[in-house]
């Protein structure tokens, strides 16, 4: 194929290719070439100009498809749109002459059609060029339309034609519009779609047809819709809709013609609607009079005529003609020729209502929408003052009826169609109800008393629609509705309209997260239970009160368990009540009554099954087995019931059987919700009347299912057609689907779907006709029911259907096959679901044999219901030799027939057969099935054969898997040849080969990467063929063509062209068809997710030229164009948001538009910034369009607020933009894009510039080109306060949570200009004033809770300098408080109790987050200093905010945990919860209150925690008494569970503290990561402050097993947790709990002593206090000090690995460990670990402690030498510090010298001391000198503090005195200084443990300062060493007796007087000489008064030091005077001339 990407064809290559692959080397060279032409130069082509020509003409002869066709079409007018046109009319000649050719042979007929597409193509792109030749080309044309063939292809190239000469070719126009108005009604229907086309184009160009020639016009669109299909429909209504709108254009102005009016364009389109043209059809009148679906067409055809008329005028012509449109349109249905049946009432309304939605939906703004709600409104006023006039005429006139039925149908349109504008709008819609004068709710609520019971029920819905919208309204109307109820019970249409309307809101409830108090729960049921009670009182109301009760509870329960649960027990006995209780009963009911009371009987127990099925629908919680049981006696008693109601019909009327048939269909309902076991018993009855019901045996009617296609694959319904139901059109298009019924569902078919849960997709609920609903529900219950039936029950059933299809006949035939093979799919597929079988041979043999007759059949949807039937047996069955038997017979059928309908079944079992079955069981069949279907494939004389055969060959390839692999070669080839050859017209045929090349694509899959010759060849036949059908005309074969380059880019990016694919992505993107722009969606959000950039770029390519505008193909049937300006594709998909109402279709929009945002915003933070503000700031509704406005009309956001009116002054758009202007973005656009700011926030996350404003202004300065978010903070904040002020209340809490995420991001960026403030200062106004909507009174309670969070957000940022600031969000916080209030003080209330629960808890949850950092920033201890400062006054300013509501707020915080920790019971517990609830929740709201109790008491219970730790507890005996004030009134539920008078302050404080620690230990119990971090780290804080006081220590350890419990729980947490700061927390508690337990004990100690006291000196000894006794046993589980050790244990070995002795490491990896040292926290965690375990010994009894402590030392030992060589300098690491200060703890502990554990001490004291000497002889001067040092004072600390016999053991004396000497010995002078300084310690110790250390290591210090005499130091660490050992031989001088100093100060003297320096050589000597020289002269002048005797002793007998002493004293006096004169001279002299007045005090 490489060889065709040459600008002039490559005939030689072409030559050498087979025959049939050069179709396809002619098209890669054309499809090459239209690329090369279409950015070429003239230059460029020139040369070649000529013989490219040439080639291109020959073309034509060479029988081209209809896809070269185009393209060569395409490809000479582009050539000579770029080169020369010399040879342009030759080559026009040249086509006209081939048309001229009279050859009529199908060989030729290629030739000339490829002529009529040049002409066509050549004329568009010409235009006038072509000069005068134009007029014989168009005759030439219109005279071959007489031929069969081309009429459709010569009809768009007169389209074209038209569309390149525009008025230029006004002299062919009446002529193409003559030869038009006939192919207009051809019997073609694509020969009417392309002269529909034409005709539209020509309306643009000729004004007599949208003047003289209108009525013709319309009336040839009528007729033409006439039998028509979708395409055609949309074609005809598209040419009747611009036709009718043409007059009214600007264009149209300037016509001379007479123009009709808007009231003659509405009456010929109300003739179409009403009429459908009567006097056009063939038959005359007589087709109108049987209201068949030729008049439903045309009705539909006309309904999207007036859509398109209203579209192609605008919006702004819809605002202006508002009134008279909607009257126009809803008077339609005031004509009884609109409304003959009732079918076709429905049909109607469906088609008004489609208008209503599709126009005031989609072109109207949000304010425009409030406007169409009041004219609608006005409406329905109008049409009530008319029933109102009708019904007093009514009893004498039957016109009056007449009139009050007519109006019934106009008024339902009206009210749906509010309620739907309602839904929109949701509180966008509040003025509609606030506004007094304007309100919508009594023009609504006045319908209720409508004659109409379908007026009454769209009333109810409306009421609905009005409270889900506006949740505020829902209270309010459910009390309204109840009173009016009570008023006028007394009239029929009063009970029956307000039933319905409290069953509307009832059900509409689910619907509002706020839901409604509990107690109108309670007034529903009260009144259903009082109608129920009434009913029989008065005959005439006993049908609507009957009803009506049961319709209440029906609605009832959708409120769901809770608001059920009480009312169950009453419900049972009602439902038992409503059914006779015996069979004896029975009889005795069909003896007495009439027809009347058999009918309230019936629509009675209809009434009981009904509400049933929604409480086993919506309660399912509560049904248990003995409701379920309780439930089966009416249920039975319904089912026994069901055989008498024939004869009770028969002696009492047919008019029974609706009622019949709706109880047949409730008990339906209900049994499929049940377990099939709990009615096995009646399942031979129950399957009598299910197969009666859908075989017709007792209904005369050929009612049929309306489940066939739902039963049948998703993947069938491309040969069925049903993609129908996948368009925009689909509400008015399901009415013209056969046998489907799914276009006539109406609210009065089922009164209970006014509260049933609906889909978000279904406007309104519309429930099928009740024949065709019973049917369904017996279908869908034999389903369930079958895989349960016995096997000889299941043959007859079969052997049963078998019959009832013989007998019946004709259409019969066709309902009753159609019913029972629906039953059949229904009954497979629930056998399947059970893993059940289908049973033994005869039942598979029966069922096969009805299959086999079915697959016959002519109808398709049999057909395929009969193949699914199949492949769902063969699944069933499990049997490979049922399947090879079912294979064959099909092969050998497709073998000898010859017939389409057996083809087609056939083909379609065979691909059953294996898409259920799978590509392993039924490999062997693999080969002649595909061999089979490729060769029917090719049968191009029954299209439907070729499509049916490559659906079933796309069901083998799907299944197949590798299997398939070596048949996806002949299988591609075949695609590529079909669609070169087949015509566009078969469109199913080319959908069809699309699905076939999609799964084609799959089963070769990643192997396309690949690069090998063959995979090259199949991925260019891939690509190939999706570029041909990305150019069908057909919609759905584009779509086709995207999911296969999507399936292609998900195995094969690298080849998929994207520069291509996303412009052409990007004109579908306005297409009409909805299919095509979910796949061009969905397409660009797989792209988006990978190469977002990439996407983004080549759409931007559309924008080269300025204001381009790309049509979204020229075949479709859509006017609607796709701009896309600077804001790229990112604009259009947010344009698209306000246009799209398609759920999945938005998501992907949602998903794309995140995509991009998440690769791009962090690099284009403007372009995405303005795109949200651009939606978040569209001011008007019709303005221009926002993204334009915001970029020309803004220049810096920084501006004056109201900018925005200015931009739309400023801005002025073209005519398009005054007609057709960019509507407003709605709320839910606006939604998305306040989330869109919230992502970006989110996606700047990474570069922490974005949050610096001094780093980010220094690289802008330097970079202009760089961006970061702190430079648009203003536009975030100016964005989020628009969204949290918006009218809608969504929105709102969108905007508080990102003006929420602002505040946490930017909260602590400095302002570099202001050192010492914050940027977001500048911006508290505008969070305050967001805020404050909020908090008023009729705000919702979500709203309220999220301004909370946003508050204490706020104020808890630090961002505010001074109190002062806080003010507003103060006074906002206080007002808040009001909510708590209770009794007759509190707001009345319009929502649940769960809401209510929510807004007091989050002000609690806010108020308690404030005083929490209040109270943790708190600094200690505060100097006047600190005072002055502000950054101190902010903790204090805080305090000070929270004091005076502090009172009432402890009570609350604490009643709120309380609540919190009865709910946090597990379920077995429920009972102990109070019947009367809780503070904050009701008893009834119990499970919807836990969620806002679980996200709110973290920071409540650490406020508590931290109040009870700051004067709680003390100040408790004051409380009792306090006033509490306004807030504290009427707290009776928890105000009394604190403050009981009957308990004692003690007792009060001792519930506060075990609630506190309660909650805290069941948070941290929960298992591994089911708490968040924050909520972990909370409450250990809160523990750790709860005890950080002694009195609630005292409570934890008043019994023992609680603090043993906190400390496991304590343990697990360790174990669970890995974050050090959890870790830290989690010892600091652990620390509190053993300072609790020493402090128990020293009491315990302290009332032991006095008792002993008091004792008889005689008695025995007391036992030992502490743990362990007299054993000494440490039992776990019971011991704190084993569950402590636990705790420290599980900490060192995590950070120490090489402690554990069970995990020994090789000694490099502990040296490596070592070295690498512990972190900062670490290191903490390790000494909070090392200092509990000192503590654990005082804990223990004498015997306990001996049990311990081995443990204790080994670990702390193990720290020891583990962390010793952490430190980088000479400072100790804090774990050595904290286990030495720990050794010596130990050490001196007074058991270690008890007598009772004296000895064992001393033995474990000498072990460690043998430890520490063992670790530090194994260092063997390898060691660093922090190791030694440690070593050194771990000696020195036990040698000190330990006992004397540990120390003075002899070999452990040596080893230490080695130790040391072996440090003095050592290089390192800073080992050496260590030395002497541990050296000084412990000579001043013990003189037994001191002397010999004395003895060994005096000498050797002497020796050292004797050496330095002669050797003075050089370096600072050696005069540091010698100064040292100077102090050590002084305080052995001050050791030694006064007879024996003498010794010593003769040996210290004379070392002295040797450091002194000659006084000549002072000056000249080095630093470090003259320190030592003035610090031994000190030292000596010290001596001489200290030791005055000894002194001159030594100095008398040695004169020589006598006069080197004298000598430095006199120098140093005579140094010293000198530097005391110099110092006088440097003062300044006093001034002569003294002052005599004092000016200190003078202040200016």
């Amino acid at each position: 194929m490489e060889l065709a990407h040459s600008l002039l064809l490559n005939e030689e290559a072409l030559g050498q290719i087979n025959e049939a692959k050069r179709p396809i080397f002619i098209y890669e060279w054309l499809r090459f070439l239209d690329k090369v032409l279409a950015a070429a130069h003239k230059a460029d082509v020139k040369e070649h100009q000529k013989k490219l020509v040439e080639q291109l003409n020959g073309q034509m002869h060479c029988s081209p498809g209809p896809p070269t066709r185009k393209l060569l079409g395409k490809c000479l007018a582009n050539l000579y749109s770029v080169g020369d046109t010399f040879s342009l009319f030759e080559t026009v000649n040249n086509c006209v002459d081939i048309l001229k050719n009279k050859d009529d042979s199908p060989s030729y007929l290629p030739t000339r059609l490829a002529a009529v597409e040049i002409l066509g193509a050549i004329h568009e792109k010409m235009g006038r060029m072509v000069g005068s030749s134009f007029i014989d080309t168009v005759q030439t044309l219109l005279k071959a339309m007489k031929n069969a063939e081309g009429r459709c292809e010569i009809m768009l190239a007169l389209e074209k034609i038209l569309m390149g000469l525009g008025s230029a070719a006004a002299s062919q126009h009446k002529d193409i519009y003559k030869v038009a108005r006939g192919c207009l009604v051809d019997r073609s229907l694509v020969v009417r779609v392309a002269t529909a086309k034409c005709l539209t184009q020509l309306v643009n160009e000729a004004p007599f047809m949208y003047t003289s020639e209108l009525d013709r016009v319309a009336s040839l669109c009528f007729q033409a819709m006439d039998g028509s299909n979708y395409d055609v429909r949309c074609a005809v209504a598209r040419l009747l809709g611009v036709t009718m709108a043409a007059p009214f254009t600007p264009k149209a102005a300037t016509a001379r013609m007479k123009k009709p009016s808007l009231d003659d364009v509405f009456s010929v389109l109300s003739s179409g609607f009403l009429r459908g043209g009567s006097g056009f059809l063939k038959g005359g009148g007589g087709e109108l009079l049987k209201g068949g679906e030729v008049r439903r067409e045309v009705r539909v055809g006309v309904t999207q005529a007036h859509v398109v008329f209203v579209m192609t005028l605008g919006g702004p012509w819809l605002e202006r003609n508002m009134s008279v449109f909607l009257t126009h349109i809803l008077d339609l249905l005031a004509s009884p020729k609109a409304t003959p049946t009732h079918v076709d009432a429905v049909y109607s309304r469906k088609c008004v209502s489609f208008m209503l939605r599709a126009v005031l939906g989609k072109l109207l703004g949000e304010k425009a929408q409030i406007a169409a709600a009041r004219e609608l409104c006005q409406f329905v006023s109008k049409q009530m003052a008319v029933v109102d006039d009708a019904s007093s005429k009514a009893e004498s006139d039957s016109r009056g009826a007449a009139d009050i039925s007519n109006t019934q149908h106009s008024l339902v349109c009206a009210l749906q169609e509010l309620g739907s504008l309602l839904q929109s709008l949701q509180t966008c819609a509040a003025p509609l109800v606030t506004e007094a004068n304007s309100s919508i709710i009594e023009p609504v609520i006045s319908v209720l008393l409508h004659p109409s019971i379908a007026a009454r029920l769209a009333a109810a819905w409306c009421l609905r629609c009005i409270a889900v919208a506006l949740p505020s309204q829902m209270t309010p109307l459910i009390d309204r509705c109840a009173d009016r109820m009570n008023t006028l019970k007394s009239s029929p249409e009063a009970v029956s309209g307000y039933s319905y309307a409290l069953a509307a809101l009832i059900g509409g409830v689910h619907q509002c997260p706020l839901g409604i108090p509990h107690s109108k729960g309670k007034l529903v049921f009260s009144i259903a239970e009082e109608l129920l009670r009434t009913a029989t009182q008065n005959s005439r109301m006993s049908m609507q009160r009957t009803q009506a009760g049961w319709l209440l509870l029906g609605a009832l329960m959708t409120l769901g368990p809770p608001s059920v649960k009480p009312h169950v027990p009453r419900m049972l006995l009602l439902w038992r009540n409503a059914f006779p209780r015996s069979k004896q009963e029975l009889e005795g009911e069909k003896a007495r009554g009439d027809a009347f009371t058999w009918q309230v009987t019936l629509e009675g127990r209809a009434g009981a099954l009904c509400a049933m099925r929604s409480f086993v629908a919506h309660c399912s919680e509560l049904l248990t087995d003995d409701v379920t049981r309780r439930l089966m006696t009416p249920l039975e008693c319904a089912m026994t019931m069901m055989a008498h109601i024939p004869s009770v019909i028969k002696s009492y009327g047919a008019h029974l059987k609706a009622s019949a048939a709706m109880v047949r269909l409730r008990l339906y309902d209900i049994l499929a919700l049940l377990p099939p076991t709990a009615y096995e018993g009646s399942f031979n009855a129950l399957l009598r009347e299910l197969v009666a019901e859908f075989t017709l045996t007792d209904n005369p009617a050929n009612t049929t299912t309306s489940l066939l296609r739902s039963m049948c694959h998703t993947d069938d319904t491309r040969i069925l057609g049903s993609w129908l139901e996948e368009t925009d059109h689909k509400s008015v298009e399901d009415q013209l689907q056969p046998n489907s019924a799914s276009g006539s569902g109406a609210l009065e078919h089922d009164p209970s779907s006014i509260y049933l849960r609906v889909d978000q997709t279904v406007a309104v609920p519309g429930p099928l006709p009740l024949g065709v609903a019973v049917i369904d529900a017996s279908v869908a219950l034999f389903g369930v029911v079958f895989p349960h039936v016995a096997q000889k029950h299941r043959l007859q059933m079969l052997e049963h259907f078998a019959e009832c299809i013989r007998q019946a006949k004709s259409q019969r035939q066709q309902a009753v096959q159609m019913n029972i093979f629906t039953a059949v799919l229904s009954a497979l597929k629930g056998l399947a679901d059970n893993k059940g079988g289908l049973g033994g041979k005869e039942i598979i043999r029966q069922a096969n044999e009805l299959i086999m007759n079915a697959l016959m059949n002519p109808n398709p949807i049999l057909r395929c219901a009969a193949g699914e039937a199949l492949g769902r047996m063969a699944q069933v069955v499990g049997d490979s030799a049922f399947i090879a038997q079912q294979a064959q017979n099909s092969f050998d059928k497709l073998k000898s027939a010859r017939d389409a309908v057996s083809r087609t079944g056939h083909s379609l079992a065979l691909g059953c057969l294996h898409r259920y079955v799978g590509g392993m069981g039924s490999g062997q069949h693999l080969n002649t099935s595909v061999s089979i279907l490729l060769a029917l494939a090719q049968d191009s004389s029954s299209p439907v054969v070729q499509a049916w055969a490559l659906h079933a060959l796309a069901l083998i390839s799907d299944s197949g898997g590798p299997m398939f692999r070596s048949y996806v070669e002949p299988s591609l080839s075949l695609v590529l040849q079909l669609s070169l050859t087949i015509p566009p017209a078969h469109t199913e045929v080319h959908q069809c080969l699309g699905k076939c090349l999609e799964a084609l694509i799959t089963t070769l899959g990643p192997e396309l990467q690949g690069n090998s010759g063959a995979v090259a060849t199949a991925r260019t036949s891939c690509l190939v063929a999706c570029a041909i059908m990305q150019d069908h005309p057909d919609s759905l074969v584009q779509t086709e063509a995207i999911s296969c380059l999507q399936q292609l880019h998900l195995f094969a990016p690298r080849h998929v062209n994207l520069s291509s694919l996303v412009p052409n992505l990007c004109r579908h993107l306005g297409s009409t068809h909805l299919l095509l722009r979910r796949a061009a969606v969905a397409c660009l959000r797989q792209l988006a997710q990978r190469e977002a950039r990439e996407v983004c770029e080549y759409a931007m390519t559309l924008v080269k030229e300025k204001d381009v505008k790309l049509k979204t193909g020229k075949d479709e049937n859509a006017p609607e164009e796709v701009n896309i300006t600077e804001t790229g594709l990112e604009g259009v998909l947010f344009g698209m948001l306000d246009k799209e109402v398609d759920q999945k279709l938005r998501k992907d929009i949602h998903d794309t538009l995140l995509s991009m945002l998440q690769s791009l915003a962090a690099d284009n933070l403007s372009h995405w910034l303005q795109l949200s503000r651009d939606v978040l700031t569209a001011a008007t509704d019709t303005g221009g369009p926002p993204k334009e406005k915001a970029l020309l009309g803004r220049k810096d956001d920084k501006e004056d607020k109201e900018e925005d009116d200015d931009d739309t002054a400023k801005f002025h758009a073209g005519g398009e933009a005054k007609t057709h202007p960019t509507v407003a973005p709605r709320w839910p656009t606006r939604m998305f894009a306040t989330d869109c700011v919230r992502k970006i926030i989110q996606a700047c996350e990474g570069n922490p510039i974005n949050f610096d404003l001094r780093k980010a202004k220094e690289l802008k300065a330097s970079n202009q080109t760089v961006d970061f978010l702190v430079l648009h903070l203003s536009e975030l904040v100016r964005m989020t306060f628009i969204a949290a002020t918006a009218d809608n209340d969504q929105l709102r809490q969108y905007g508080l949570q990102a003006i929420q995420d602002v505040i946490t991001k930017f909260a602590k960026v400095p302002e570099p200009e202001f050192p010492g403030h914050f940027i977001m200062e500048q911006y508290q106004a505008q969070v305050g004033a967001a805020l404050r909507p909020a908090f008023t009174p009729d705000t919702p309670s979500d709203v309220t809770a999220m301004a909370c969070e946003v508050c204490s957000t706020w104020i808890a940022s630090g961002v505010f300098v001074d109190l002062n600031d806080l003010k507003r969000i103060q006074q906002l916080m206080v007002s808040s408080l009001a909510k708590l209030k209770r009794g007759k003080d509190a707001p009345s209330q319009l929502y649940s109790e769960s809401a209510s629960s929510m807004e007091k808890l989050a002000v609690l949850k806010a108020w308690a987050e404030v005083y929490v950092v209040a109270m943790t920033k708190q600094p200690q201890s505060k100097t006047p200093e600190d005072e002055t400062e502000n950054d101190e006054g902010e903790p204090e300013s805080l305090l000070t905010m929270v004091q005076p509501e502090l009172p009432s707020l402890s009570k609350h915080w604490l009643a709120a945990l309380k609540d919190y920790a009865l709910l946090a019971l597990p379920p077995e517990f429920s009972s102990q919860l109070p019947t009367e609830g809780g503070a904050f929740y009701s008893a009834e709201a119990v499970d919807s209150a836990r969620p806002h109790y679980r996200r709110a008491w973290p920071p409540i219970l650490y406020a508590a925690a931290l109040w009870l730790n700051d004067g709680g507890f003390a100040h408790v005996a004051a409380e009792k008494d306090e006033d509490l004030g306004p807030l504290g009134a009427g707290m009776g539920g928890f105000d009394g569970s604190m403050l009981q008078k009957k308990k004692t302050p003690e007792e009060i404080n001792s519930d506060r503290f075990h609630l506190i620690l309660g909650i805290c230990i069941e948070a941290l119990c929960s298992p591994h990561a089911s708490q968040p971090l924050e909520t972990v780290s909370t409450c250990l804080h809160a523990m750790h402050k709860l005890l950080d006081a002694p009195w609630p220590r005292s409570q934890l350890v008043t019994d023992r097993a609680i603090s043993i419990e906190v400390l496991n729980v304590l343990h697990r947490l360790l174990l669970t947790r890995d974050a050090l700061p959890i870790q830290l927390a989690i010892m600091s508690v652990a620390r509190q709990v053993i300072l609790a337990a020493k402090e128990q004990l020293q009491e315990d100690k302290k009332q032991l002593e006095s008792k002993e006291d008091k004792a008889d000196k005689l008695d025995a000894k007391a036992a030992p206090v502490g743990e362990g006794g007299d054993s000494g046993d440490i039992v776990p589980g019971k011991s704190s000090v084993f569950a402590a050790l636990e705790v420290c244990l599980c900490v060192l070995i995590r950070q120490i690995p090489a402690l554990n002795p069970s995990m020994p490491a090789p000694a490099q990896l502990q040296n490596g460990g070592r070295r690498q040292g512990l972190g900062e926290e670490a290191n903490q965690l390790v000494s909070a670990a090392v200092a509990i375990m000192a503590d654990l010994p005082q804990l223990c009894s004498p015997k306990g402690s001996v049990s311990v402590l081995p443990t204790i030392l080994f670990l702390t030992t193990g720290v020891l030498r583990e962390t010793s060589s952490q430190a980088g300098d000479a400072r100790l690491p804090l774990p050595v510090s904290t286990a030495l200060q720990s050794l010596k703890l130990l050490a001196s502990s007074p058991l270690a010298r008890d007598d009772m554990c004296a000895a064992e001490w001393t033995r474990l004291l000498q072990s460690t001391l043998a430890t520490i000497l063992d670790f530090s002889s194994k260092q063997d001067g390898s060691g660093s000198g922090v190791e030694q040092v440690t070593t050194l004072l771990a000696l020195a600390m036990l040698i000190m503090a330990s006992p004397q016999q540990v120390t003075t053991a002899p070999n452990l004396q040596e080893q230490c005195i080695d130790a040391f000497k072996k440090a003095w010995q050592s290089d390192n002078p800073q080992l050496q200084l260590k030395c002497l300084q541990t050296l000084s310690s412990i000579f001043q110790a013990d003189v037994v443990v001191a002397t010999p250390y004395i003895h060994t290591m005096g000498p050797l210090v002497v020796e050292r300062l004797q050496e330095a005499s002669r050797n003075k130091p050089s370096t600072d660490m050696e005069l540091a060493t010698v100064l040292e050992a100077l102090k050590l031989l002084e305080t052995l001088v001050a050791m030694t007796e006064d007879h024996l100093r003498v010794h010593l100060v003769n040996l210290l003297v004379p070392i002295q007087v040797s450091y002194l320096v000659d006084s000549n050589l002072l000056q000249s000597t080095g630093k470090l000489s003259r320190t030592l020289h003035e610090k031994a002269l000190q030292n000596l002048l010290k001596i001489g008064p200290q030791y005055p005797a000894a002194f001159k002793s030594v100095i008398t007998s040695a004169p020589d030091l006598k006069a080197k002493l004298e000598a430095a004293i006199r120098a140093s006096q005579a140094s010293k005077a000198a530097s005391t004169k110099q110092s006088k001279a440097a003062q300044p002299a006093q001034p002569s001339i003294k002052l005599k007045m004092n000016f200190s005090n003078f202040t200016g």
